[in-house]
């Protein structure tokens, strides 16, 4: 088959026509960006300035924040540009980048997640061996073992998506690249290659998350034989921030690649697009630090230097 695609402008969805309105949609995502930003980098420096929270749990937070913070700014900064510049264009090298990085992060966010219910696990089920099992050497290579397979599936799915034909429209039914919107608007008939990437990302990510529900399985078994009721509290109070996060990452995650590709996408379609790109990198600063007393106890000593200084 020839290959019709020519390195060309794409079109990006919009959220309205009215120029005011996009103006301030871009302020309002102008906004939540920076709220982003300023979360999860605060969450990265008291990890690396705290010592008392130099652990492999929050090694990984401190992980799994630096991931959200790349996530959201290969998608929002690109969002808020084109609603005050008016122009929804993205260049085809743009579009190849988005499309890269994004399941990059992705990837790369269950892979970190999935290590952080194993670190509970082991905390809860094996706390003697903890130490041990969980040692510096263990959480670095799971941590580069995240990032490795991350780029690895960002290569298959650009290289897949972009060996596609874009011959006829170019606008894509989203505010940014992503996978299914630009198979919507590819005129190839033949989709092997991408097809068998998604089957393989599709089993990976069912894969880690088959993982996390067996560790929360065991974590909930043996929480649930502890005598005390202190001691019940205190598991639970240190597993729920990381489950509320996965089920918000899996939800959302859901919403992206299992509901269809409109035609025509509405306000609704929109809605869905942020909910699921925007929300949890927003949202899991928020949820870490209203959950956990170490985080809160730490941004207070922070907080109190600083008033002191």
């Amino acid at each position: 088959m020839t290959n019709h695609t020519v390195e060309t402008d794409f079109f990006l969805m919009e959220f309205s026509d009215n120029k005011q309105l996009q103006v301030l949609q871009g302020f309002l995502f102008l906004l939540i960006y920076l709220v982003s930003l300023t979360g999860n980098l605060l969450i990265i420096m008291l990890v690396t300035v705290d010592q008392c929270l130099h652990t492999p749990m929050y090694f990984f937070l401190k992980n799994l924040s630096f991931l959200d913070v790349c996530f959201i700014s290969v998608t929002v900064p690109k969002l808020i540009l084109s609603s005050l510049s008016h122009r929804s264009t993205i260049s085809f090298q743009g579009c190849v980048c988005q499309v890269f990085f994004v399941i990059s992060f992705v990837a790369s966010e269950i892979s970190i997640l999935t290590a952080m219910s194993y670190d509970r696990y082991v905390a809860i089920c094996h706390p003697l061996h903890y130490d041990a099992i969980m040692n510096r050497a263990v959480c670095v290579q799971m941590v580069a073992a995240s990032w490795l397979f991350g780029s690895l599936f960002g290569g298959l799915y650009s290289y897949g998506t972009f060996s596609l034909s874009f011959c006829g429209s170019r606008k894509v039914p989203q505010f940014f690249c992503d996978v299914p919107s630009l198979m919507k608007i590819s005129c190839s008939m033949m989709h092997v290659t991408i097809d068998i990437t998604l089957i393989v990302g599709g089993m990976y990510g069912f894969l880690c998350l088959l993982s996390i529900v067996f560790s929360y399985v065991y974590i909930f078994i043996t929480v649930l034989r502890m005598p005390l009721l202190q001691g019940r509290s205190k598991a639970f109070s240190t597993c729920m921030p990381h489950l509320i996060v996965v089920t918000t990452f899996s939800v959302t995650g859901a919403t992206a690649y299992l509901k269809p590709v409109p035609d025509s996408p509405e306000l609704l379609d929109f809605l869905l697009s942020v909910f699921y790109s925007v929300m949890p990198p927003s949202m899991n600063p928020v949820i870490y630090s209203l959950r956990n007393k170490e985080i809160k106890t730490s941004l207070w000593n922070f907080l109190w230097k600083l008033d002191h200084y």
